[in-house]
């Protein structure tokens, strides 16, 4: 057993190192920079783990429609996009089976967000559960960590 728990402490200063997400930790590595150029001229370039591949896809797929605005990209674009979101889409069960667009709608979101008050969602300076960036301090660098929320008052 000791063994046991001194590998998996080995294996987690080893991915630590390394700049690999920890679990529980919530950071995630710079977008690539075609995502972070289209998608993030109008919002932070969301982490590809954050929905499953089937998501991205449907996403990508509607960009005409995209949250009630016309987002389209040249297919070039649209492809390599695409791409990217599908190879480090995320993988856990705790995301959802149904194609959701929305990642404040996962089962991971809502269960990582449950003790957020619905008044904070309302708040002028927040608005609604996408607008990470209220909250969380260093968004557009990847890092969701609860070290770096500061919830607007």
């Amino acid at each position: 057993m000791k063994h046991v728990i001194r590998f998996g402490i080995l294996v987690l200063l080893t991915v630590g190192t390394t700049g690999v997400v920890l679990a529980g930790d919530h950071r995630y590595p710079a977008p690539n920079p075609t995502v972070k150029a289209e998608c993030g001229s109008c919002h932070i370039a969301y982490p590809p783990q954050l929905l499953p591949a089937h998501s991205w896809r449907a996403l990508m797929a509607g960009l005409d429609k995209h949250f009630g605005t016309d987002a389209s990209l040249d297919p070039q674009t649209a492809a390599t996009i695409t791409a990217f979101l599908e190879q480090n889409a995320g993988r856990k069960r705790s995301l959802s089976a149904s194609s959701e667009l929305r990642i404040s709608e996962t089962r991971w979101f809502v269960h990582e967000h449950d003790e957020v008050p619905a008044y904070v969602w309302k708040s002028p300076k927040v608005k609604s559960p996408s607008n990470c960036t209220a909250c969380h301090s260093n968004a557009e660098h990847g890092d969701f960590s609860e070290r770096s929320v500061r919830i607007p008052r």
